[in-house]
Formats: structure tokens, sequence, C-alpha cells
């Protein structure tokens, strides 16, 4: 298993490669010179968005992590900036798992390129992203 850790990266943004009817979703972390760029399905970036939508609002509800976790993305953070160049595929998406990590204040996002035989453990190659609240509602609000 090949893991790509971004912990706070620079950029964590979903896009897209093509022209209308034929584009290529990419949900893509960018730090320090570094890229990972993994394929997905429209349908994917859909639900990811939704899902973290509704766990950050239940975040928010709960008052856990009150002061990482903003009810509305800030105007500042928010990244309307194409995807890093050149975009090269490092595999396609096919598990997609959220969390919250309470110790740190941070949203993990995994992608993975193979289902794992046991739900704990992820195979293939994996993105593992941890970003601050205010960094998941700028990659939602995108």
């Amino acid at each position: 298993m090949t893991v790509h850790s971004y912990l706070d990266p620079e950029r964590f943004v979903t896009g897209t490669v093509g022209p209308p009817g034929q584009r290529v979703f990419f949900l893509q972390a960018h730090d320090r010179g570094r890229t990972t760029s993994a394929a997905l399905e429209k349908e994917q970036v859909r639900v990811l968005a939704e899902r973290l939508d509704t766990m950050l609002d239940l975040l928010t509800r709960r008052g856990v992590g009150h002061s990482q976790v903003p009810v509305v993305a800030d105007p500042a953070d928010k990244d309307v900036e194409p995807l890093e160049t050149p975009v090269e595929e490092d595999f396609r998406i096919a598990v997609l798992r959220i969390a919250w990590d309470g110790d740190a204040d941070r949203v993990l996002i995994e992608a993975a390129s193979e289902p794992a035989e046991d739900d704990d453990e992820l195979s293939g190659e994996v993105l593992a992203v941890r970003i601050a609240g205010s960094a998941a509602r700028a990659f939602v609000d995108r």
C-alpha cells in the first residue's frame, strides 16, 4: 500500500480536466511542491461534498471543534484557482471515507484505489488528508 499523506496542505480541491461531456474529475492535494491527483467520478465528488457538509453541520450543532468548524465558509478561504498542473492521475478512487479527528481538531478524508476486505483498513494507493474545519467548509463551498 502506498499512502500519500497531507497534514494541512496548502491546497485541497476538486476540479476537472477536459471539455464538457469528456471531463475527468480529480481530487487533488498540494503542499510544498508535492501534488497528488486522484481521479474520481462526478457522483463521488457530489457525495463527498454533501457528506462533509452534513458532518460539519453536525459538529457545529454539537459544539464539537467549535473553534475549528465555522458555520459558513470564510470568503478569504475560498480557492477558485484551477488544479495544479500538469494534472497526472496518480490513481483512481474506489473508496472514500471521512471522519472527525477530535484529538487534532481536523477533518480526515481518505481516498483509496481499492476496497479492503476489512472495513477498518484501506488498500492500494491512498490519499489521506487532514484539514481544519475551515478548510473543509471552503472545500464544500467550491
